[in-house]
């Protein structure tokens, strides 16, 4: 009966009843949310770094983190990805990539997964995304050093919002147990706490500037190939740097 009820839907009707939609996804002529506040996100967002990922992926796979309505993951797979798969923690999210996936005859697994528990997946991949994801978590260096521990093959594309300063300044390998100005400095790498909530959502946790971003990759074992937006990182795998405590392994029992 429910099948039938959804056959005889509009593909508007379908797509206002998976919402509210983030992603603004274009499904057999319907956008997904035209009203968006960003505009035309992601895709607008899209056209300042698309260049940074090869027109042709030559069957390479693709892991995309955080993927709400999958628009990423299916720009990978009309790049010629072979393996996509898509994760993410919230189910209304994977009901609207699935949809949009398999409206557009699209090939994409979607799993309902925390990046805290992508050691599970026993699997590295040749690009990984990790788009707008970072600031939404409690343990955004956990994160990270999950990333390279258990899925970064090769390359991630990485997006992180940023506020404060958008200049890098120099940084010593060390400072004297007396030193204070240097936290004063407007470029010295930074994350600023939310206690609250940052545009009405409570899950905006740490926002960092520019070098405290940049320094998080580094910390964590990447190497920055490009920043062709301000926000937006190619990164590959690099060597991690000395570390007093081994990166922890969770898993789900």
């Amino acid at each position: 009966m429910a099948q039938q009820m959804q056959d005889c839907m509009t593909i508007e009707d379908q797509v206002a009843a998976l919402g509210p939609w983030f992603h603004n996804m274009r499904i057999r002529g319907v956008e997904t949310s035209p009203d968006h506040f960003l505009g035309d996100y992601p895709a607008i967002k899209w056209k300042t770094f698309k260049h940074v990922v090869p027109d042709d992926l030559g069957g390479r796979s693709v892991l995309d983190i955080g993927c709400n309505a999958g628009f990423y993951a299916q720009e990978m797979k009309r790049r010629n990805a072979g393996r996509v798969l898509g994760i993410d923690s919230d189910p209304r999210y994977l009901r609207q990539a699935t949809f949009a996936a398999t409206q557009n005859g699209i090939d994409i697994e979607f799993r309902l997964m925390s990046v805290y528990d992508i050691a599970q997946l026993r699997e590295k991949f040749d690009l990984v995304l990790f788009m707008g994801v970072l600031y939404h978590l409690r343990y955004p260096l956990l994160a990270l050093d999950l990333l390279y521990e258990h899925v970064v093959g090769e390359e991630m594309l990485f997006q992180c919002m940023q506020r404060g300063a958008d200049f890098v300044g120099p940084v010593e390998p060390d400072y004297d147990f007396q030193e204070w100005q240097i936290f004063d400095r407007p470029d010295y790498p930074k994350l600023f706490f939310v206690e609250h909530r940052f545009s009405d959502d409570p899950t905006n946790w740490f926002i960092p500037n520019r070098a405290g971003v940049e320094a998080m990759l580094r910390s964590s074992g990447f190497v920055i190939e490009a920043n062709p937006e301000r926000e937006v990182y190619l990164v590959r795998r690099g060597q991690r740097p000395y570390m007093n405590e081994a990166v922890p392994r969770i898993v789900a029992r």
